[in-house]
C-alpha cells in the first residue's frame, strides 16, 4: 500500500550532507518526495511510496550519514502526494 510520511529529524543534521544522503536513500528505495532544511536546524523529509521503503528510510533517518548526530525522528502520516523524483530543497 502506498502512502506518504513527513519526518522531522533533529540533532546535528545540517551541514553534514543529510539532505543529499536522504535523497540517495529514498531513491534507492523507490520513494518520491523531498528533503529540506528548516530554520530551527532540523531537516524535514517528505517521502511517498510503498510501506517497506518508508520503513527502511525511517530506520536510516535514525542514524543519518556518518557526520550526523540524530537525536530525534518524528514521523507523521500525510495525504498522498502524486509527485515524481526526490529533490533537495
Amino acid at each position: 500500500m502506498k502512502r506518504c510520511t513527513r519526518y522531522r529529524v533533529s540533532g546535528r543534521v545540517q551541514g553534514v550532507f543529510f539532505r543529499a544522503s536522504a535523497r540517495e536513500q529514498a531513491l534507492a528505495r523507490g520513494l518520491t518526495g523531498w528533503a529540506r532544511n528548516l530554520p530551527d536546524g532540523s531537516v524535514e523529509v517528505v517521502a511517498c511510496g510503498e510501506e517497506t521503503g518508508l520503513k527502511a528510510l525511517h530506520g536510516w533517518l535514525r542514524a543519518g550519514p556518518p557526520r550526523a548526530l540524530v537525536t530525534e525522528v518524528r514521523a507523521e502520516p500525510m495525504e498522498w502526494l502524486d509527485i515524481s523524483g526526490f529533490e533537495t530543497r
